[in-house]
């Protein structure tokens, strides 16, 4: 039987070392900081280290986990980059099919291949992180960003963010139902918290949420017998999607600041760029 590798004893004094100094925002993993800074998504900038295409002050690096700070000099294949980072995020409008995984065995795609496929030159070398999860069938906005500070921040049950469906459902929901949805509604996993419902059409409910549980918008409107044939995903805090399916776009920093409740403590003040609406359809 094959023997398990272990990470080395001197690799594992090395991460615990430097942990507090990442923590802290002074340093950054080497593969990390380069999918943040747009260098190299983090794969491709592990492959690069490991392959020793990477220099960090003039020496070859070949530990992706090697802790490197902004400043510091840093060149890959002899081309030099500098790794101050911004907070970047992205709308996009999720069609039904793609996961939200980076995999998917099924053959369908996932949204990050999706999005890929659509970016600029520019912004094809940053690591792009989902912030959630929208299931297989349900359409509308997911944000995509490349620091994983805003990761938390818009999945962090404690931050309240405000997200917006529109569920087409069984039957005509009438006022009691949506009131026991308002009030919260007692599943296996706990009462939910309180959340917004209205009635668009007779079987057409909005609901807003402000926590992110497993499958909750579908759960919530079975338990009221009224169980989901479609979901629609249209609004993120206060950031509403306005590109096609399948298109794009970048969050301006008022809209990541106010929209979204998003302090970036120690990040540039450097706005996003213009770089196009990006609504064309994805492949």
């Amino acid at each position: 039987m094959a023997r398990k590798s272990r990470t080395p004893r001197w690799l594992e004094a090395a991460r615990k070392r430097d942990a507090g100094a990442v923590a802290a925002g002074r340093s950054d993993w080497l593969a990390r900081a380069l999918g943040r800074a747009g260098v190299m998504p983090r794969a491709e900038a592990e492959a690069a280290i490991r392959a020793g295409r990477v220099e960090v002050d003039g020496r070859v690096v070949t530990e992706p986990f090697a802790p490197v700070g902004p400043e510091q000099m840093v060149r890959v294949d002899g081309q030099g980059h500098t790794l101050t980072s911004v907070t970047r995020v992205l709308m996009f409008h999720k069609p039904a099919g793609p996961v939200v995984h980076g995999t998917d065995p099924e053959g369908v795609g996932t949204v990050f291949e999706r999005l890929r496929a659509v970016l600029p030159e520019s912004l094809r070398g940053y690591e792009w992180l989902a912030v959630g999860r929208l299931d297989r069938d349900t359409t509308g906005l997911l944000l995509f960003t490349n620091d994983e500070r805003f990761v938390r921040h818009g999945t962090a049950p404690e931050t309240h963010l405000p997200k917006r469906y529109v569920a087409r459902v069984e039957g005509q929901p009438g006022e009691s139902a949506l009131q026991r949805l308002r009030d919260g509604v007692e599943l296996e996993d706990g009462l939910t918290r309180p959340s917004r419902a209205e009635s668009r059409a007779p079987e057409v409910v909005e609901l807003t949420l402000t926590e992110g549980r497993h499958h909750q918008v579908k759960r919530m409107l079975a338990a009221v017998g009224h169980p989901v044939l479609t979901l629609h995903r249209e609004a993120v805090g206060a950031v509403v999607l306005d590109v096609p399916e399948g298109g794009w776009r970048e969050l301006r920093a008022a809209e990541v600041s106010e929209a979204l409740g998003f302090g970036a403590q120690g990040e540039s003040d450097e706005a996003p760029s213009d770089e196009g609406g990006g609504t064309a359809p994805m492949a």
